[in-house]
């Protein structure tokens, strides 16, 4: 099972630290980065992840008023995890429904402990295909039927959006691109303010140029820095099912 993680934290050396220990457990991807209660809860409420680890070194009540307040827009709570230096933490932690708090230095027995029990507790997900397969495009009363296995990316065009097929057709629809970012299964993501991928059509993907290449007829999107973390995050997930090669 896949689980994706935010992390909130405003220092950038612990924030990459985590990342880094999460990769050892293969099972972890990391869907945003946050450096404040606010963005924080607003990455929450974008991303949905299934784990949140918050920082409360600094700001800690903010954080815990965060949780409380996160109660008014979702209906099931993430896992939360804290990570301070000390336990001055834990008992507010606790309070407020935390899975579990961690102390810096990382225990690497603690932790292993304290994901296995994480990865117990929680159901299966549900895979991708398995999500809505077709995408309705209505346009006054004009309704239109897509599949989204053949859809190969999104592109926005001023106030529209056009749906390129893998069969080479386009289909047009009367609404930003930032009204479907939600709305497609979790096999498309978001890689420039411009273009919305379909992740199993990705052939290649490079970080010089800035681009990804797709299977069909050899396409070339290009992915800005802005959205980095959703192409990390698309290259992770695809050497997960993939034969490494030896140099």
């Amino acid at each position: 099972m896949e689980f994706n993680y935010s992390i909130i934290d405003s220092d950038a050396t612990s924030n990459l630290q985590l990342q880094h220990f999460l990769e050892e457990y293969g099972d972890f991807s990391c869907s945003s980065l946050a450096k404040n209660s606010n963005d924080g809860l607003n990455a929450i409420l974008k991303y949905s992840p299934d784990v949140v680890f918050v920082n409360l070194n600094e700001n800690a009540s903010e954080y815990f008023q965060m949780v409380i307040e996160l109660h008014q827009y979702v209906k099931k709570l993430p896992v939360i995890i804290g990570i301070s230096k000390t336990k001055n933490h834990a008992y507010e932690a606790i309070k407020n429904g935390f899975f579990d708090y961690w102390l810096k230095p990382y225990n690497e027995f603690d932790i292993r402990k304290s994901l296995l029990r994480l990865k117990k507790q929680m159901p299966e997900s549900t895979p991708a295909h398995s999500q809505a397969a077709t995408i309705c495009l209505k346009s006054y009363r004009d309704f239109q039927y897509l599949n989204t296995d053949d859809i190969l990316y999104l592109q926005a065009d001023n106030n529209t959006t056009e749906f390129v097929m893998k069969d080479g057709s386009v289909v047009n629809a009367f609404k930003t691109l930032k009204t479907f970012e939600n709305q497609l299964p979790s096999n498309f993501i978001r890689i420039h303010q411009s273009y919305i991928i379909n992740t199993i059509f990705i052939s290649g993907i490079s970080y010089g140029k800035s681009v990804c290449t797709l299977k069909l007829r050899n396409l070339q999107l290009p992915f800005s820095k802005s959205y980095k973390a959703n192409i990390d995050e698309v290259k992770n997930l695809l050497s997960k099912s993939t034969i490494p090669s030896i140099n």
